[in-house]
């Protein structure tokens, strides 16, 4: 059973910084792209960052604030979120994607709510 658990996310102040987690379980991890979404209240959800076996990339809205990597040891994906906005605010979600294979299986977390407020 495939599980994606995200941690980080709380009520920070504009300028502040948050870590995302997310801890993979019941797949292998090294065949997996990572992402993160995040879908703000009457929004469709977007992807924010996303990271493979060569590289890493970030939605423009974000770029030079955000990072993503991962630790294949034990198996976690991270965003790193710094300079928050209001607009960040969104509940953020991680999402595996089988690398190996056109079409393959896709997970998604429970998502963690981020709040950027004064």
């Amino acid at each position: 059973q495939v599980q994606l658990v995200e941690s980080g996310g709380g009520l920070v102040q504009p300028g502040g910084s948050l870590r995302l987690s997310c801890a993979a379980s019941g797949l292998t991890f090294t065949d997996y792209h990572m992402s993160w979404y995040r879908q703000a209240p009457g929004q469709e959800r977007k992807l924010v960052a996303t990271i493979n076996d060569l590289n890493w990339n970030t939605a423009d809205s974000v770029k030079g604030r955000f990072t993503i990597w991962r630790d294949d040891v034990v198996r976690k994906a991270y965003l790193q979120m710094n300079n928050l906005k209001p607009q960040d605010t969104a509940v953020y979600y991680c999402h595996a994607r089988y690398s190996r294979t056109i079409g393959g299986a896709v997970y998604w977390g429970q998502g963690t709510q981020v709040t950027v407020s004064p």
